[in-house]
């Protein structure tokens, strides 16, 4: 059994690669090799390597690593984005690729909704005054603004917008929507409407050709900003008391993070035994 495992590489276990909770699952269907080691000695372990598992868009499948990996079948991305991925590319040498959407929809509408609750009630700014400043009393202005049974406007209602709204729905909150196809379920979670009525905005985008004239100069221009203020710790807008930024941390729990890596598995195994592939990423998808 173990010497018919078939072989992945990985960008590594620790640091920016898999967390050690998830190795035991990686290691009970694949052997595993590191890209560390793997450069050391491609070519003895080019020849072997199957599948790509690819986490936090490592390692990346780039031509000069692909050119060594001659039996290499299919990449398994962790993740629904597939951006990182030149797909036609990739397609043309015969490897399939998969992705793993659905599973992580849970994880990041809790983190929306951490942040819709943090900033209308002004949670942060809060925190500061309780930890860092001699104020003993609270101040008046620190008010913020009604959750339970405002409105909720999402742009974008795909599977994570509906999972917002499942949220919302339990504060008591009208839901609105802005979606390319109308829900079949709207009666239930929300209604298409005109966004000036809502309290709370919240952009559920993809950052793909298909979305054109939907705000995407605005979303574009939005995300170089904030990749600005990455890159510059005196941006202004970083030190504004009503503005959160996180890191990408929409699947980062344990529990989320198993459920992706099982998904990968599944993925790889299917395409390496012959199955039908689910999840697959085709190059048509993209246009």
């Amino acid at each position: 059994m173990e010497d018919n495992k078939p072989w992945a590489l990985i960008s590594e276990v620790g640091k920016q690669g898999y967390i050690e909770e998830v190795t035991d699952i990686l290691e009970e269907y694949f052997h595993i090799i590191c890209h560390k080691d793997f450069l050391q000695n491609s070519l003895v372990l080019g020849p072997k390597i199957q599948t790509i598992l690819m986490w936090n868009n490592r390692p990346a499948a780039e031509p000069s690593l692909l050119s060594l990996l001659p039996s290499l079948k299919v990449v398994s991305s962790g993740g629904v984005g597939i951006d990182h991925l030149d797909v036609p590319y990739i397609a043309s040498l015969g490897v399939k690729m998969t992705n793993t959407p659905g599973v992580v929809s849970d994880a990041t509408a809790d983190i929306a909704m951490a942040l819709l609750l943090a900033s209308a009630r002004r949670i942060v700014e809060g925190h500061q005054i309780a930890v860092y400043s001699n104020i003993t009393c609270l101040p008046l202005d620190l008010m913020g603004v009604e959750v339970t049974g405002s409105t909720l406007g999402i742009i974008g209602m795909g599977d994570i917008g509906c999972k917002i709204a499942q949220r919302g729905k339990g504060f008591d909150m009208k839901i609105l929507y802005h979606n390319r196809n109308r829900r079949s379920f709207e009666d239930e979670h929300g209604n298409s409407g005109q966004h000036q009525q809502r309290d709370h905005p919240l952009l559920g985008l993809p950052n793909v050709l298909i979305t054109p004239h939907v705000g995407t100069n605005t979303i574009a221009t939005t995300r170089k900003m904030v990749l600005m203020m990455v890159d510059n710790a005196d941006h202004p807008l970083l030190g504004l008391p009503n503005v959160l930024i996180t890191p990408h941390v929409g699947t980062n729990t344990i529990a989320t993070t198993r459920k992706m890596v099982l998904m990968m598995v599944d993925n790889a195994l299917a395409v390496l035994n012959g199955h039908v592939v689910p999840n697959e990423v085709k190059p048509k998808l993209l246009h």
